[in-house]
């Protein structure tokens, strides 16, 4: 049978994965998974320091992996609203599609910091709830650890450039 296959996301925050994800999921009508979603519903009010997103996210991710291979075993593709934005993350995205022999795409939006800054400032305007965490010093302090893929790391990549 043929697997479903996965699709993730790689971009600063703020520069809009989580809506390209939306857009992607309905374009192919497949499944969408939303770390953010994942996250409150189970740890509402948990997280609002980049200690805190670290712990619980590593709390999700096994049975979201178990969850995501499932899907994708039953040929149905999968769009995860999850970050890409650092090797070690990319590698669990590996792990997820190589261990069922799933295709992969990863979506890359290279988005100058200005950009994604005025993003989510519109986004603590949409979206009050999530005015503690989208601030200048998250997007900074996550910035930090951001690493864009390269091509020896062997994804299938689509690179959206947005210029300033």
């Amino acid at each position: 049978m043929k697997k479903g296959e996965l699709i993730f996301f790689c971009g600063k925050m703020g520069a809009g994965k989580s809506t390209k994800a939306s857009e992607i999921s309905q374009d192919r009508n497949a499944v969408l998974l939303s770390e953010d979603e994942w996250l409150e519903s189970l740890y509402p009010n948990k997280v609002s320091s980049l200690y805190d997103y670290v712990k619980y996210s590593n709390l999700i991710k096994p049975q979201i992996k178990k969850l995501v291979q499932s899907i994708l075993a039953t040929g149905t593709d999968v769009v995860m609203d999850f970050p890409a934005n650092t090797i070690s993350q990319r590698e669990w995205f590996r792990e997820i599609y190589a261990e069922v022999g799933a295709p992969h795409h990863m979506v890359y939006l290279d988005i100058p910091n200005n950009i994604c800054l005025e993003q989510i400032a519109q986004r603590r305007i949409d979206q009050p709830q999530r005015a503690a965490t989208d601030t200048v010093e998250m997007f900074e302090a996550v910035t930090k650890f951001f690493a864009a893929p390269k091509p020896e790391e062997g994804f299938n990549i689509t690179k959206i450039v947005q210029n300033v």
